[in-house]
């Protein structure tokens, strides 16, 4: 199956979380999106592997997604390797997504940037032809956008996801067992307080501010984006 995006995440729950409501814009408006999980985040402080698989399958269906695969690449472990690589790159080559999705570079967690350098690089080796993936040619994304996680940076985009907003949060609610949930007892963590969710709001609405509307999903690309006359107009 051909994708028209496909975003990368170091752990289920990355991509809900920073691009839940474009990816659910892009389902939605018939764009074939898929996710691709790196780890199976065998190392969350709460929830179990077999429960994160439940919930991150469960968040895809809210999100509209075609496709959702896990690299199994070791959780804190997310090294730029050959091995690495060739996992990536096949499935970049398999897809054959327009553009991809990836978190950038400058984060709070070490998977995350890692994350970064694995698949920016990957995505270029992957139109080399003599890199060999069994039975799949060499295939390079026309266009990568890297994605907010903890820390901020200055983003070139900003989505509106006004209408999407309530369902991003459905998606990162079917995570019960990372998020607060005052129904599940267990270790507190960064993310499983109750003041996470009100950030993960404000964000929202902070980057919506920024371009008129209710809610915004902020991103950053290194290439230039090519924009029409009647977009100088847009408000």
């Amino acid at each position: 199956m051909k994708l028209d995006a496909l975003f990368f995440a170091a752990h289920p729950d990355d991509a809900e979380l920073c691009a839940g409501g474009t990816i659910y814009k892009l389902s939605k408006t018939g764009k074939k999106t898929g996710i691709v999980d790196l780890t199976l985040g065998e190392l969350g402080t709460r929830g179990s592997v077999s429960i994160r698989k439940k919930e991150s399958i469960n968040a895809g269906k809210i999100l509209g997604i075609s496709v959702r695969e896990n690299l199994k690449i070791p959780d804190g472990n997310i090294e730029n390797t050959l091995k690495n690589r060739l996992k990536v790159i096949s499935v970049i080559r398999k897809y054959k997504p327009d553009i991809i999705f990836l978190p950038h570079f400058h984060d709070r967690h070490p998977d995350h940037f890692h994350t970064h350098e694995l698949v920016k690089e990957s995505a270029f080796y992957s139109g080399l032809s003599k890199i060999k993936t069994p039975g799949l040619k060499a295939y390079r994304p026309g266009r990568s956008f890297y994605y907010m996680q903890t820390y901020e940076f200055s983003p070139n985009m900003i989505v509106d996801i006004s209408d999407a907003f309530f369902i991003k949060m459905r998606a990162i609610s079917c995570y019960q067992t990372q998020f607060y949930n005052p129904d599940i007892t267990g270790p507190q963590t960064f993310i499983s307080d109750k003041k996470f969710m009100k950030f993960i709001e404000s964000r929202a609405e902070f980057y919506g501010f920024k371009i008129g509307v209710k809610y915004g999903e902020p991103f950053y690309t290194e290439e230039h984006l090519k924009i029409g006359i009647e977009n100088l107009f847009e408000i």
